[in-house]
């Protein structure tokens, strides 16, 4: 019986070579597979908190964005001289309360341009980053949903439901796709480097509190609604998207000149968030000091 006994190496000897290299492109498969999986956070789509935060993504971008849009249209239809003038104001006092409440559960996001730049700078995984725009694609569904419901229908006609537009209907002539998808990555942009700058950053918060962070980040929004609303003066443009979901649900339910141009509110976006990434990447990562601080480090006086 001795002599049938194959060892190890008798054995691997006895194997054909098409074999060996097949397990051993199997196990670079594998190994390939498991890094890809790791470097998204699949582990993710596992975890229940996740999961609640979603929904808690969800319910918040409905519920903003019939609040939101319900209150701007009830502003353009206040009779006021200036109606848009008020609309800022409207921006930033909604958005500061939704983020108050929403950032502590599940980091305030309620917007495709704030879970793309958290996922491009690591702050969330990209498993998580997909069910949440996921869950925003479908709570600005069921938020406009509920404005197309109760709204009136000469009023949901007249405002396109509250969608983003840049062609005007009849009379009205609007801005081209080249004016709307520069304005959409510049105010975008503005509300990155004014708003998600302070946001991401731990020791800024810290330092000014919660209240301060979202104040600042919705006065960054508010600020871009004003400029893009002002600047190019056409009654058939409804303004920045500054969220490509805010955009997504009226095409969906009204259509028409909803689709005219709609890629214009989800490349802006996107691009303002890549070039941002690009740009906090050679920020300084701590303070400008001051020319006392510079003197005593050359002077050797500094801690290290």
């Amino acid at each position: 019986m001795e002599g049938l006994v194959i060892t190890p190496n008798e054995a691997d000897e006895k194997l054909p070579k098409s074999a060996g290299r097949s397990c051993e492109a199997v196990g670079v498969k594998n190994s390939l597979r498991l890094r890809f999986l790791a470097a998204i956070g699949a582990h993710e789509y596992f975890s229940p908190e996740m999961w609640r935060a979603a929904f808690t993504e969800l319910v918040a971008t409905a519920s903003l964005l019939f609040t939101l849009t319900s209150s701007i249209i009830s502003c353009l239809e206040s009779g006021e001289v200036d109606p848009k003038l008020l609309v800022p104001i409207v921006v930033f006092v909604i958005a500061f309360l939704f983020l108050l409440v929403t950032v502590p559960l599940s980091g305030g996001h309620m917007s495709l341009v704030f879970t793309f730049i958290a996922a491009l700078k690591g702050v969330i995984t990209f498993a998580r980053a997909s069910i949440y725009i996921l869950a925003q694609c479908i709570g600005s569904i069921l938020g406009f949903l509920i404005i197309k419901t109760v709204m009136d229908q000469n009023a949901s006609q007249k405002y396109s439901l509250g969608g983003c537009t840049i062609k005007g209907s009849g009379s009205t002539s609007g801005v081209g796709t080249q004016t709307a998808l520069m304005v959409e990555f510049a105010c975008t942009f503005v509300v990155l480097f004014v708003g998600v700058t302070v946001a991401f950053d731990k020791r800024r918060c810290k330092e000014l509190g919660l209240a301060m962070v979202c104040a600042v980040v919705a006065g960054a929004m508010a600020l871009a609604v004003f400029v893009s609303i002002t600047v190019t003066g056409r009654v058939g443009y409804a303004g920045v998207g500054l969220n490509p979901a805010r955009c997504l649900g009226p095409a969906l339910l009204q259509g028409g000149r909803l689709w005219d141009g709609h890629w214009v509110f989800w490349v802006g976006p996107i691009l303002a968030c890549s070039v941002y990434h690009c740009v906090s990447l050679n920020l300084p990562n701590k303070g400008l000091k001051s020319v006392e601080e510079q003197c005593d480090i050359l002077k050797g006086e500094s801690n290290v």
